[in-house]
């Protein structure tokens, strides 16, 4: 069975130890042979929290996210090369980009969009959690051909209060206009945070994606 690899973002203010119970609900064969890295953000001032100091990917400048906020872009492309760094490790262990797949929740959800997009090559996709769109439309210049066929998972709680339904509704036509597919799922009554029909449904989707030969 070809090995795979899934890398989780947390949320602002959150640890990467935190999310690792994520992975015992992955239950299927097919992850046997999947590595999981749950990162931990770096502490850095957060603007929207008052200059305080916390686990954070980049700057954000206001809460709650909606879909016109302001973009710090120069906090998140560092963040991105990052991301690069450590998916170009994998790669270069022997395992199919086709089988990497970056998943995040809230601000880890808009790094994981940004990463996905903004990597040379396809990877197997990318989901984002309560989200948002974290760059401005000209940075869409710097996507490649083949970062366009890596496909998107887009969840969203219909009552989330912190990064509001419609920030996370501005992606699908966003991705749209550049040519990037993307399945929008809404979740009725659910807030800012993940349940766990949300992640059965990641792990079917990212089953149905895995390649079966590295």
């Amino acid at each position: 069975m070809a090995r795979s690899f899934i890398l989780w973002l947390h949320g602002l203010g959150d640890s990467g130890p935190a999310n690792e119970p994520i992975k015992t609900l992955f239950t299927s064969p097919q992850f046997r042979n999947t590595k999981w890295s749950f990162p931990s953000a770096p502490p850095a001032p957060v603007t929207c929290n008052y200059g305080s100091i916390m686990p954070s990917w980049f700057d954000i400048q206001e809460i709650p996210v909606t879909a016109d906020s302001p973009k710090d872009e120069s906090s998140l492309l560092k963040a991105v090369q990052n991301v690069h760094a450590t998916i170009d490790k994998e790669i270069a262990a022997g395992i199919n980009p086709n089988n990497i797949f970056i998943c995040g929740f809230s601000q880890g959800g808009a790094l994981t969009l940004a990463s996905v997009l903004l990597y040379p090559k396809t990877l197997g996709g990318g989901a984002v959690f309560s989200g948002w769109v974290p760059f401005n439309s000209s940075i869409t210049e710097q996507i490649t051909p083949e970062a366009k066929r890596t496909p998107i998972l887009w969840s969203h709680g219909l009552a989330d209060r912190t990064v509001l339904f419609e920030a996370g509704q501005a992606g699908p036509p966003f991705l749209d206009k550049i040519g990037v597919g993307c399945e929008f799922k809404a979740y009725p009554g659910l807030g800012h945070s993940i349940n766990n029909e949300e992640l059965r449904y990641l792990e079917s989707w990212i089953k149905a994606r895995l390649q079966s030969s590295s």
